[in-house]
Order: structure tokens, then C-alpha cells, then sequence
């Protein structure tokens, strides 16, 4: 069974293409990806920010100080070169592309002294990500404060704080009891399992298709088969070089992204991500590499069993993607609101895994459901692996 193992991990070592999967793409690959995919995040969020948006208005009268904040705003820009003098004809020329944004100003009188003042803004919300709303509601927070000042001194409340204890009779204060590593652990924890938990099983794949489809493509699988040793000892020989090539592709991508970090720290101040990291205990980091043990398991087997199964290399690569994508469904489900970890969802497949993860890096995780999800993933590791040795032992499965 060792001799199979060093004989397959010698052999994968000297192929070229499996080494760029298992080594390259997590050291260099994954970080420029994510560093170039930040990069064009911050610049379009900057660009968006600095965007000018043309605007016509109507109405402007009506709201003399607030037609003139969005005048002087460095965002936007009065389109005066055009002619238009109904609502109908604003959203016309909003659809048509000719600006941005449109208000329409409109003022209801109601008593001799007393109007009331809609404002309506019309603008494409699909191509503007609310930046344009954001900024316009700024506007008009402004302006409504200096309108209600000056309607409460033509009722007769002149004194400055008779005026903010109408306007401001109660005051919200939100107090955040968590502490930087919860925050931390909230934000990286729905991120970390979709980085770590795909790379365990792109680590077990490559591997996969050269050892089963890819012996039997060259041909050399009936020599393996030949040699003294039980076929069950042949499975689990190639199962352990690809559990070793999963585990250090998932290693060898944390160890990378945590060198680019370093890197990065002595040009970008990320000082509190650092500290939060400090908080995690090293138990809770063997932890989550326990949970990831049992899983790059299960993705062993099946790929092994998957691959034994093609008839080429071509064919186990179209076998891979399917399962890639199903790996993503309970990923998208640990997401989604109210997803907690508890005694229900610690036995789902996966999903488990990701919570823990978040749970663990939060530090507001209960241990026993972590046992529990190492001790039902490792039934399924060990079903999975004597489906594998069953499945390599059919004739019709080596030979189709």
C-alpha cells in the first residue's frame, strides 16, 4: 500500500500540470486574483463616487435651497440645454439617456400662508448601483432640517432648543457589544469556506483524473493491477496520494494568503485584521483544519471513484465540473439569513463545515457541535472510502 503511495506521489510530483494546480495556482495564482479583483472593486466604487450625473430640473422655485445644494454639488451637473416642462418628459428623457437624473419640484398651498413641498426624483436604478440615491438623500436631509427650522419660527418657537426638542425628542444610540474578532469572524467567516472548501476539492481532482482515467488512458492501470498486492491496498494507496495533494493545496493556499497579508501590512495599514487574527486560539485553528481532514476524505473517494469510473482524461474532467457546482449549493445555503449553527444543521454535509468555520473564527462556538460535525463527516469519509475500494473492485467499473 506505501509502495503504491510512493510511487504515485513520485509520479505526480514530476507531472508539470499537477503541480501547477497543487502548488502555483495557490501561491501565486488565488492571491493575484483576489488582489486584482479588490483593486477593480475599489476603483469602480472610486470611480462611481467621482461620477458626474447630468440633471434637469423643474420646479426649482419651489425649493430654492435645495435646487441650489444639488447645483453646487460636485456630482452633479445641470443639463440647461434642454427644454422640458412636464413630469412625463423628465422619465422620457431619463429612459432615453439623455441625463441622469430628473426632479420635479411641486408645491401645494395649504392655508394662506402654509405650502407643502413634494420633491420627486426620477433616475435608472439598474445602472447607477444607488449612488445616485445616496447623495441625493444627503441633500435632502439637509434641506428638510433648515425647512422644518424655519416652519417652527413661523409658528412661534424661536428658542434654539425648544426647536430640537420638537425635532429631536428622542436620540437612537446603537451600541456594538461584539468585539473585533466576532467582527472580524462575521465578515471572513462567510468568505474563508468558499475559498477553502472548493480549493480541498480542486487539490483532490487534478490528481484524481491522472490517477484513475489517466492510467488507463496510458495504459499502465492492467500493470498495477498485476503487481502483488490486493486490489484494496491499490485504492488506498492512490486515496492517500490524493488526500495528501487535497490537504496541501488547502495548506499551502492559507499559508500563501497569510505571506501576501504580511506583505501587504508593510504597505496598507490592515493593523486590525492582524489583531483580530491574534485572538483566534490555536485550538480553534486545529479545529478547523480537523473539520476540512474528513471532507478532503469524502472528496478523495469520490473523485478516485468518479475518475476509476472514466474512460479518458477528457471524460473525468466533464464529471469533475457537475461536482463543483453541487459543492457550491450547500455553500450558497450556509449564507443565507439565520443560518446558524446548531444540532439540525451540524449533520447537513458542508453547510455544517462552513458554519463551524465562521463560528469558530467569531469564537462563539459551541465545541460539541464541532465533535459532532468531525464525528459524522468522518462516518461519511469512511463510507465513502469503502464505496471507493468496492467500486474498483467491479470488473465492468476498471474495464468499460
Amino acid at each position: 500500500m506505501f509502495e503504491v503511495f510512493k510511487k504515485e506521489l513520485t509520479e505526480l510530483l514530476r507531472d508539470k500540470k499537477t503541480l501547477l494546480f497543487v502548488i502555483a495556482l495557490p501561491v501565486l495564482i488565488f492571491p493575484v486574483i483576489f488582489g486584482t479583483l479588490g483593486y477593480f472593486m475599489a476603483q469602480a466604487h472610486l470611480d462611481a463616487e467621482q461620477e458626474v450625473h447630468n440633471y434637469f430640473i423643474i420646479g426649482d422655485k419651489n425649493a430654492k435651497g435645495f435646487s441650489e445644494s444639488v447645483f453646487y454639488h460636485k456630482n452633479f451637473k445641470l443639463k440647461d440645454d434642454l427644454k422640458l416642462n412636464s413630469r412625463q418628459e423628465l422619465k422620457d428623457a431619463v429612459t432615453n439617456e439623455l441625463i441622469d437624473l430628473g426632479i420635479y419640484i411641486s408645491s401645494q398651498q395649504v392655508s394662506n400662508d402654509k405650502n407643502t413641498i413634494k420633491i420627486e426624483v426620477i433616475y435608472n436604478n439598474s445602472s447607477r448601483v444607488n449612488y445616485i440615491t445616496e447623495k441625493i438623500n444627503k441633500i435632502f436631509a439637509e434641506y428638510k432640517i433648515l425647512v422644518q427650522y424655519k416652519n417652527l419660527k413661523k409658528l412661534g418657537v424661536i428658542k434654539q432648543q425648544e426647536q430640537e426638542f420638537i425635532l429631536s425628542p428622542i436620540e437612537l444610540e446603537l451600541i456594538d457589544s461584539s468585539n473585533a474578532r466576532e467582527s472580524f469572524g462575521e465578515k471572513i467567516g462567510i468568505l474563508l469556506p468558499y475559498l477553502l472548501i472548493p480549493i480541498v476539492l480542486t487539490g483532490a481532482s487534478y490528481p484524481a483524473i491522472d490517477l484513475g482515467a489517466g492510467e488507463k488512458e496510458r495504459g499502465t492501470l492492467e500493470t498495477l493491477l498485476l503487481t502483488p498486492i490486493t486490489r484494496t491496498q491499490l485504492v488506498i494507496g492512490k486515496f492517500i496520494t490524493i488526500l495528501t495533494a487535497s490537504l496541501a493545496t488547502s495548506l499551502i493556499t492559507v499559508f500563501s494568503l497569510g505571506s501576501w497579508m504580511f506583505i501587504a501590512k508593510q504597505f496598507i495599514s490592515i493593523s486590525f485584521i492582524l489583531d483580530a487574527i491574534e485572538l483566534i486560539g490555536t485550538l480553534d485553528l486545529l479545529l478547523i483544519l480537523l473539520l476540512l481532514i474528513p471532507l478532503a476524505c469524502i472528496f478523495s473517494s469520490v473523485v478516485l471513484a468518479i475518475s476509476i469510473y472514466a474512460k479518458t482524461f477528457k471524460e473525468a474532467q466533464n464529471y469533475m465540473g457537475p461536482l463543483s457546482i453541487l459543492t457550491f449549493f450547500p455553500l450558497a445555503i450556509s449564507m443565507m439569513p439565520n443560518m446558524e449553527l446548531n444540532l439540525k444543521t451540524a449533520l447537513i454535509p458542508i453547510v455544517n463545515i462552513s458554519l463551524a468555520i465562521r463560528e469558530l473564527l467569531k469564537g462563539t462556538v459551541e465545541y460539541n457541535h464541532v465533535y459532532l460535525i468531525i464525528g459524522s463527516t468522518s462516518i461519511i469519509a469512511m463510507i465513502s472510502i469503502l464505496f471507493c475500494i468496492k467500486w474498483f473492485n467491479k470488473e465492468e467499473v476498471l474495464f468499460r
